[in-house]
């Protein structure tokens, strides 16, 4: 019997973990699956142990020349001049102990998930471990050293032949999973992420379309620093809703970044968890008009664990298995006094957001018009190619 929602977790996945002081904690996993159990939105049954991906399942996007080379950094056989060559060892990705297994159970539980949907198992799973958005075929880069996303794209593709919409929130834009298929008509890619102007990657401006028989099946809508929760949810969802009726999908993966919050120290959004708790339930809608259901969901960026990512990604699991009425309630106490001695900032006891949780911002008006057009140039050649297609 299909079950309506899987929830991909170990504690294993905590150690994908670069060092004590970098920004990419995986507690955050931790943090979220206790918050969740705490409320009693899971239990045995729901959750399902990841598994690791082979080399094999890996390779389907990486090198194998780079599939070894990440081998040897986790055993400490690797020199600083060829983990330079492949993006390893850097400040943002440093090489630490057993990180190919590390990132091969990251990679295995996207791949465990895309399994339970695509065979029925499950009308929609979550693999908050995965998202690692920024991988490229022969070197890591961002915080991602195997890009989970990209290989289970290429598994669907391979092993169900599926068409996927890839929806990407994170506040940087999806960069390593576009190029990879940015010549592939089979993968549509959708970011939402704030201007390359300002923030890494640098990429994901509105003119990069896809090439050759990919063309028009990349979009991007690069937002304005400082956007606030409105303008953030009219571009996603008008984004989200003409993207799928155009490409018109077997299965929808989203990667449900957790860094455009007001509160991230890395970006310069200013979304509260009033547009985090909408950005799910868009993606379900979505989700059950085009493709029967089947939605993946992974996780991504996020960098204040404590008030952010936690309440965040647990809205995507109510969402997914409908129980959005739990949000009513004010965060259990017990979560909080559990996790408060080693926050370095006092936790939330809400769902929601204070009000006046910033400045206001003059520029509100400017920005907002300036997503708008950003949103037409986006949307212009989906816009173009529904309006010419023979009724």
């Amino acid at each position: 019997m299909m079950q309506e929602a899987a929830f991909v977790y170990s504690e294993k996945q905590l150690a994908y973990k670069f060092s004590e002081d970098h920004p990419f904690n995986h507690l955050r996993l931790a943090l979220t699956y206790d918050l969740l159990r705490h409320i009693g939105a899971v239990n045995d049954k729901s959750v399902i142990k990841p598994r690791v991906a082979s080399d094999e399942e890996i390779a389907l996007v990486h090198d194998s020349s780079y599939i070894e080379a990440v081998k040897a950094g986790g055993h400490g056989t690797l020199s600083r001049g060829i983990a330079n060559n492949y993006g390893l060892g850097t400040e943002d990705t440093p090489v630490f102990k057993n990180m190919h297994e590390a990132a091969a159970l990251l990679v295995g539980g996207t791949l465990t998930a895309v399994d339970l949907v695509m065979e029925g198992k499950a009308g929609h799973a979550l693999n908050l471990g995965g998202g690692l958005h920024h991988g490229f075929r022969g070197k890591a880069s961002g915080f991602c050293i195997y890009n989970d996303s990209a290989i289970a794209i290429e598994y669907m593709k391979r092993h169900y032949g599926a068409r996927v919409l890839y929806v990407d929130t994170d506040a940087h834009h999806g960069d390593g999973v576009q190029f990879t298929f940015y010549d592939d008509p089979d993968v549509c890619t959708l970011s939402v992420h704030e201007t390359g102007r300002y923030l890494f990657p640098g990429t994901g401006d509105v003119y990069e379309k896809g090439s050759g028989e990919g063309f028009g099946f990349a979009v991007n809508v690069p937002i304005d620093a400082f956007t606030e929760d409105a303008s953030f949810l009219e571009n996603y969802e008008k984004a989200l809703e003409e993207t799928a009726a155009f490409f018109k999908p077997d299965v929808i993966l989203t990667q449900n970044g957790a860094d455009a919050h007001y509160y991230d120290p890395l970006t310069h959004l200013s979304i509260t968890m009033e547009a985090y708790r909408e950005i799910p339930r868009a993606a379900h809608r979505v989700a059950h008009k085009y493709c029967g259901g089947k939605w993946i969901g992974v996780g991504g960026g996020g960098y204040d664990m404590w008030r952010v990512v936690p309440r965040a990604w647990a809205m995507i699991w109510l969402e997914m298995t409908n129980q959005t009425e739990l949000l009513q309630k004010p965060l259990p106490k017990s979560w909080v006094n559990m996790w408060e001695s080693g926050s370095p900032v006092p936790l939330p006891h809400t769902w929601s957001d204070p009000e006046n949780m910033y400045p206001y911002i003059p520029r509100r008006a400017e920005i907002t018009e300036k997503n708008s057009k950003v949103l037409d140039k986006a949307l212009y050649h989906i816009r173009n190619e529904q309006k010419n297609k023979p009724s």
